[in-house]
């Protein structure tokens, strides 16, 4: 692989870097759903979307470049748990998450 090839390939991030995306994603969620969230239902929703994404990692990395796929994996795997935890409506708090990631 050539040096500039190299630069550019991404490797796993790390838990720090994890942990930090989860919290931003979610906060722009909640802002865009215009509710407020007690911090610590919000804090305990960054615990369960973290542990989610360490447990599927290498795929999440493999489509880190497909923000629609990564949403859908969202939706499908952390979206009702979160809307659960929050007292809020689960197509709202999708919707409103798409709308802050991006996918």
């Amino acid at each position: 692989m050539k040096q500039s090839a190299q630069k550019h390939a991404s490797g796993l991030p790390t838990a720090r870097k994890i942990r930090r995306a989860c919290s931003n994603e979610l906060y722009r969620t909640v802002k865009r759903m215009k509710v407020w969230v007690p911090e610590e239902k919000l804090e305990q929703a960054e615990a369960i979307y973290f542990k989610k994404v360490i447990l599927n990692l290498v795929w999440i990395a493999e489509h880190e470049s497909n923000r629609k796929v990564l949403a859908d994996w969202w939706d499908e795997n952390v979206s009702e748990e979160i809307a659960a935890l929050w007292e809020v409506d689960g197509d709202r708090l999708r919707q409103a998450f798409r709308e802050a990631f991006g996918g």
